[in-house]
């Protein structure tokens, strides 16, 4: 039975709501259990609402205007930023919006690894990167002549710090790592491997898009250099993405665009750019998905995000065990629940991922198939693809037992012995 908590939970999302209300008979679509949290999460209403609120009531162009409706959207639009630098414990003047992760890491790429980054020079990216924490250092080392070396993980999935020791040279400049990996849901010590990387003078580029949404994080205890998520995977809206930068880097980073509001002054000979953050922030703001983000923290901060990864590391745990019970399962990483933190990819012995996948949807339920935009990860691991289930706290038990009954008959549905 669902909680009294887990159901006011539930009754935050119209979108799951819905589907609850279905098995009442109270609405026509059918009932879907939506397991792919990774990919993005559902809105809560509040969410859904501050938007709305902003595009009836606030609706101009922020810091363009001295009339009342400008100065309205502008301080909406600051408060945002008040409360995602609060969220992470970082200060406002650090704190960039871009429209998401994939954007935030080009930002850094481009802008500070075109500029400190120097022909000779090395940058280590993790073998277990997302595409999008990949391919702009992958562009930024061919520009200037850099060097990309690979830091592997073992079959599990784990980084040894003291094999990181052994890749940083006088050379290293950058290191890109995720806090939380999107295939595996493993925990990395991103802060150990900062200090390791911060005794030869170099940087640490933490993709946060798995982590800021499920666990407390803190920039200053983490020493990070960089750090990166999106809105979209923590109850916010598509279109607004974070890069929280150290204040003395942004300074002397160049503008990654530039344009309209990203300046103090232009001339026909030169332009004298906006102090930061503005200085990354070209054009027109975001600002109705910038208020859906605080909402969404709003939100978190409500039911605490020390709850959320309890619960989500309680569901976790429950699909783990289950799926260890099924010898025709082969789960990718770690042998132990609490190596996949909300994420768990696998494979059915003779069952291709996508055949897997779209048999969960004849069930209603959603899950996804594919390398999920780590391909070296997967050929590295020998899964060139993998089906993935990922939680949110939102989630219940019956959810993940019914998951694993259809997943316990996939193979019958495939014509294979069970």
């Amino acid at each position: 039975m669902i909680s009294d908590k887990e159901k006011k939970i539930r009754e935050d999302f119209p979108l799951i709501n819905e589907y609850v209300n279905n098995v009442a008979g109270e609405s026509e679509r059918e009932p879907l259990i939506y397991l792919d949290n990774s990919a993005t999460s559902q809105k809560p209403k509040c969410v859904i609402e501050a938007i709305k609120s902003f595009y009836e009531k606030n609706n101009a162009n922020p810091m363009r205007g001295l009339y009342d409706l400008s100065i309205c959207a502008t301080e909406e639009y600051e408060k945002a930023r008040r409360a995602v630098a609060e969220f992470i414990n970082a200060s406002p003047r650090e704190t960039v919006f871009t429209k998401n992760a994939t954007e935030s890491l080009n930002l850094v790429a481009y802008s500070y690894g075109l500029n400190f980054i120097k022909e000779g020079d090395e940058i280590i990216v993790s073998v277990a990167e997302h595409h999008s924490n990949m391919l702009p250092w992958q562009q930024a080392a061919k520009i200037v002549g850099a060097k990309i070396v690979w830091y592997d993980c073992d079959e599990k999935g784990f980084f040894d710090t003291e094999k990181l020791k052994s890749l940083i040279t006088d050379k290293t400049k950058l290191l890109a790592i995720t806090q939380v990996s999107n295939v595996l849901g493993r925990i990395n010590d991103v802060k150990t491997m900062g200090k390791l990387i911060h005794e030869k003078g170099g940087v640490i580029v933490v993709d946060g898009s798995q982590s800021v949404p499920h666990m407390a994080v803190d920039v200053k205890e983490l020493d990070a250099d960089f750090l990166v998520f999106s809105g979209h995977k923590m109850y916010g809206p598509m279109g607004i993405g974070v890069l929280y930068g150290k204040a003395e880097l942004l300074e002397k980073m160049p503008p990654f665009l530039t344009g309209g509001e990203m300046i103090e002054s232009v001339t026909k000979e030169k332009a004298i750019y906006a102090e930061v953050p503005h200085k990354f922030e070209a054009g027109t703001v975001s600002a109705a998905d910038a208020v859906g983000l605080k909402a969404a923290i709003d939100f978190i901060n409500e039911y605490g995000i020390d709850y959320i990864k309890e619960r989500e590391d309680e569901l976790t745990r429950r699909a783990f065990e289950g799926m260890k019970k099924l010898p025709y399962i082969k789960i990718i990483g770690g042998d132990d629940a609490a190596d996949h933190h909300g994420i768990i990819a696998f494979q059915v012995d003779g069952v291709h991922p996508h055949d897997v996948a779209q048999i969960f949807s004849d069930n209603n339920i959603a899950v996804r198939a594919g390398h999920h935009c780590a391909q070296p990860l997967h050929k590295y691991l020998g899964a060139m693809s993998t089906t993935r289930m990922s939680l949110s706290f939102y989630n219940t038990e019956e959810e993940i037992d019914a998951f694993l009954e259809v997943l316990s008959r996939i193979r019958i549905a495939m014509g294979l012995a069970g």
